[in-house]
């Protein structure tokens, strides 16, 4: 008589507290921009504990609006360090824009006029950058240092040493962190951040588009035969960057209600340091949004407490300058010794 098939025995599923899901929970906790993000939420709680205002909504609204061109101009940033690029002329850019809108207001032209021509303007600088970067074929750092300089000496020569004041109140109003939306610590042009950051985290972690990037970051030639049209994504990005740029070139005369020349001069290290220390990998193809939104947060509490607590801007240059350090010095060391574990595990092995 035939015997009966055994069935086969039912596999019980993994616990909670499972070797995997443990190796899950590690691997978070191991992540750098978790590890950013709970500096941040530490230098947080030790910033509420240790300086008296700190956590008032006055000071949360200040704070937050004093780097939301650094925040705004960093969005673009990620994606472009992801894909393996790099644009050093955004706070030029920013100057540029700047210094056109007090250009063109001085002219007489309307200030609802003007966002657009400065809104292009940034356009054509991003293209600019992008068209010497595919269609040159020059390295993105040597391209942008150049432009750096280019868009820094044309608001010189739109504006000279000149300052222009005296915007419409109506837009200098939306601008200010005395303005914050009702019920809220958040200024307008903040909330217009965090709308634009929940966007920009879709598109990278969601999309097939986020999907491109991170595969144009970690192997370029491999991405191209892919299929991946790789230099009209890159070029888009520098539009985009330089949009933004402009943009936050407007953002920032309304905030402090001066159109100058050298506005935001120094910013591209503040939106670099931010981008990096939040985890994006310099060599591109690794790192979240999450991570480099905590880095610009962290980088703007970090100002806030050394200003609440008088020290000088000298010793908070040399604070963001170590950040920088230790965002792209950490991360390495890490790699370094975990890899040399597992070399001596392998070679443990009977």
């Amino acid at each position: 008589m035939a015997m009966a098939p055994e069935t086969e025995k039912a596999v019980p599923a993994a616990p909670k507290g499972s070797a995997r899901t443990k190796g899950s929970l590690r691997g978070l906790a191991l992540r750098w921009d978790t590890a950013v993000g709970a500096l941040l939420v530490a230098v947080v709680v030790a910033g509420l504990a240790t300086t008296d205002g700190f956590g008032s909504g006055e000071n949360l609204a200040f704070a937050f609006n004093d780097i939301v061109e650094v925040a705004l101009i960093a969005l673009p940033m990620t994606l472009l360090v992801v894909a393996g690029q790099v644009d050093l002329s955004v706070a030029s850019m920013l100057g540029l824009g700047s210094a056109l809108t007090g250009t063109l207001w001085n002219a007489g032209w309307a200030f609802e006029t003007i966002v657009p021509v400065v809104l292009l303007v940034g356009v054509a600088g991003g293209l600019l950058n992008g068209w010497l970067v595919t269609k040159v074929g020059l390295p993105s750092l040597a391209v942008t240092i150049g432009t750096l300089a280019l868009y820094r000496g044309l608001a010189s020569v739109a504006l000279g040493s000149d300052a222009v004041t005296d915007f419409p109140q109506t837009y200098a109003d939306w601008a200010v962190d005395t303005t914050t939306v009702p019920g809220t610590f958040l200024t307008y042009p903040v909330l217009l951040f965090v709308v634009l950051a929940v966007i920009t985290a879709i598109v990278l972690h969601a999309t097939g588009l986020g999907r491109s990037l991170f595969a144009i970051g970690a192997q370029e030639e491999a991405a191209y035969f892919a299929g991946i049209r790789v230099k009209r994504i890159k070029l888009l990005l520098f539009v985009v960057t330089g949009l933004f740029s402009a943009f936050a070139g407007i953002v920032f005369t309304l905030r402090y209600g001066s159109a100058r020349a050298d506005n935001g001069l120094g910013f591209e290290m503040l939106v670099i340091a931010s981008v990096l220390l939040g985890g994006i990998d310099f060599d591109g193809g690794k790192g979240t949004l999450f991570g480099a939104v905590a880095g610009v947060l962290l980088i703007g509490v970090l100002k806030n407490l050394l200003t609440l607590n008088d020290i000088a801007n000298e010793v908070q240059v040399i604070v963001t300058g170590l950040l920088l350090v230790a965002s792209v010095l950490t991360p390495r060391v890490i790699a370094a010794v975990v890899e040399r574990r597992h070399r001596r595990a392998a070679g443990a092995r009977p």
